[in-house]
């Protein structure tokens, strides 16, 4: 057998005590016994929360998502529950995605509660993750969980907290829970149900919520207008099949092709690489279908319903992905219009973006009187805006990563709603003779030409991890001079919340909570960010450039221009 270090072999003997079940026992002695690499990545660490929750590998383990590291989760939720809130009737709700094993791991999550008696409201089966965020305040809820992975590789899942208002975990009761997981010990993890406080929920909650969709998705589209578009949607294998489809019915589209060879929930997703909609690969069948019926938009939807990808037709009528932050500046002024002609802005509205999706955000919105509100990456950070300005008007946000929320009735991400408000904006172009692409030139036009790119590299496993961290440090060590002979003067470096002009010398400090994230900019108005992944084994690098976009003829000769500005930033970078 191969030496194991004292360390490691202290938090596997924990696994082989009477705690943990025989079937858990005997496979970590034939790791010990066969698999010592495998033995060390299951163990080396326990899983840690990141921007999208917990996610990982699933198996047996601290590194490893299974029903004790849920338990121990569960546990520590439910003790905080009980501190926070002595005197009140408990109550949260489950949902899950089409994962392997989430709906038994969902139970198990239930049955935690329950033994707790915290009351719980389970999804009968596979639902949308906004649609948990709704129901739980729809439910009056203190607590909800998704058992959802989003869009990583099959092996994976994970644990999503929501709190009281709909939103994710953050600060402080996000830190607070944490540690009292971290203060569990696994033998105190209550799994006997208590089956008088699991209810199971279902379509009256989904009619409630498809309403809600329809009421904060619609915008007087007319009636023909929604018969005449030609959708083609593809969920990809996920949840979003019980939301969707329903819910443009509902709304008035009626002419919607459904890529069927994607339908059926399937945890081994056998028709992607990937099951995500960033990747023009993962809408290949979906854009063959839309070639096939002369369709006008496609969306596809990841695994557990909250981001979405578009396809439209560009200047030569060729289906073209959207990246996320164009599909955000289109949702937002969108939006921004429906508000403006309603007369409803009167400098008391505001809309949310994070610190690595683009700058043209906060252009586009002072162009409107409306604030752009920028935080960390992830959806838990605008809703956490919601909460802290209640007194303002939210129009809707989003970020690059092909998220969006229209209005606040959910509380994170929504790819039902925003699919639906795709589905109006592009009614609405060709009821007018337009395409949605042809507005997007539009406000190139209007507020500047913003392109963006994302390149991540992935590194896995324990020396990945290391890797990574090494990368972060080097760069903050020798921080980059010139990016393509262009200065850089402004350093933003979000895990010492400082940001130096490097023109002055001046430091000032950064108002947002700290995280592991640098920012570059440059003279000529490149912005280049680095940061960790908090879902996945990977570091991202997002690049930004912008010129101005004097009228349509101009248009692909300036992209081709700031495509080629991009290559010679992650050429400089070598990247």
């Amino acid at each position: 057998m191969t030496q194991i270090e004292p360390q490691l072999l202290d938090r596997v003997n924990t696994w082989l005590t009477p705690t943990f079940d025989i079937e858990t026992q005997h496979y970590i002695k034939d790791l010990m016994a066969n698999n010592t690499t495998e033995l060390k990545e299951s163990f080396y660490k326990d899983l840690e929360f990141g921007t999208g929750g917990m996610r990982g590998v699933m198996g047996i383990g601290t590194n490893r998502i299974n029903k004790y590291t849920l338990g121990k989760n569960t546990q520590g939720i439910s003790n905080y529950l009980k501190a926070q809130f002595p005197s009140e009737d408990l109550k949260v709700a489950i949902a899950y995605d089409c994962r392997h094993n989430s709906k038994s791991l969902a139970k198990v999550v239930a049955d935690v509660f329950s033994a707790n008696n915290i009351h719980v409201y389970l999804f009968e089966e596979l639902r949308p993750t906004p649609e948990l965020s709704f129901a739980l305040k729809h439910l009056g809820c203190h607590c909800g969980i998704v058992l959802t992975a989003s869009h990583n590789p099959p092996e994976y899942n994970g644990y999503k907290v929501y709190w009281q208002d709909g939103g994710q975990l953050v600060p402080p009761q996000d830190v607070e829970i944490i540690d009292e997981i971290n203060r569990l010990d696994y033998a105190t993890i209550k799994f006997e149900a208590n089956p008088n406080h699991i209810e199971y929920i279902g379509q009256a909650v989904d009619d409630v919520f498809i309403d809600n969709c329809i009421k904060n998705g619609s915008f007087n589209t007319p009636v023909e207008a929604k018969q005449n578009l030609n959708i083609v949607f593809t969920s990809l294998h996920g949840t979003s099949i019980t939301a969707i489809p329903e819910t443009l019915k509902r709304a008035g589209y009626t002419n919607v092709h459904i890529v069927e060879e994607q339908r059926e929930p399937n945890g081994d997703f056998p028709t992607v690489k990937s099951p995500n909609p960033e990747e023009p690969e993962a809408l290949k069948m979906a854009t063959e279908l839309a070639e096939k019926v002369e369709g006008d938009i496609v969306i596809g939807t990841d695994p557990d319903c909250d981001r979405l990808g578009v396809v439209v037709r560009n200047l030569e009528n060729e289906l073209v992905i959207l990246n996320g932050n164009q599909t955000m500046i289109l949702m937002t002024n969108f939006l921004l219009k429906q508000w403006e002609n309603a007369q409803r802005i009167n400098g008391n509205q505001f809309v949310g973006s994070t610190i690595v999706s683009t700058p043209m955000m906060s252009v586009l919105t002072n162009a409107y009187n409306v604030e752009c509100k920028i935080g960390l990456t992830g959806f838990k950070w605008i809703a956490k805006m919601i909460q802290d300005f209640p007194n303002m008007d939210f129009i809707g946000g989003g970020e690059e990563s092909f998220g969006f929320m229209v209005g606040d009735f959910v509380r994170d991400k929504d790819a039902v709603t925003s699919t639906l408000l795709a589905c109006e904006i592009a009614a609405q172009a060709k009821a007018k003779g337009i395409s949605v692409y042809k507005e997007l030139i539009d406000l190139y036009i209007a507020h500047g030409f913003y392109k963006e790119r994302l390149v991540s590299l992935v590194k896995k496993g324990i020396e990945g991890a290391q890797e990574i961290k090494q990368m972060m440090i080097e760069a903050r060590e020798n921080p980059l001079q010139t990016v393509n002979e262009s200065k850089v003067i402004r350093i933003e470096d979000y895990q010492l919340s400082i940001a130096k002009n490097l023109t002055t010398g001046t430091q000032t400090v950064l108002d947002i909570p700290k995280s592991n994230v640098l920012i570059y900019y440059t003279e000529d108005g490149s912005k280049i960010a680095l940061r960790p992944s908090g879902t996945e084994p990977k570091i991202k690098f997002y690049i930004s450039v912008n010129t101005s976009l004097d009228n349509m003829a101009a248009f692909e000769a300036t992209e081709q221009k700031l495509e080629a500005r991009i290559d010679a930033i992650l050429n400089d970078m070598n990247l």
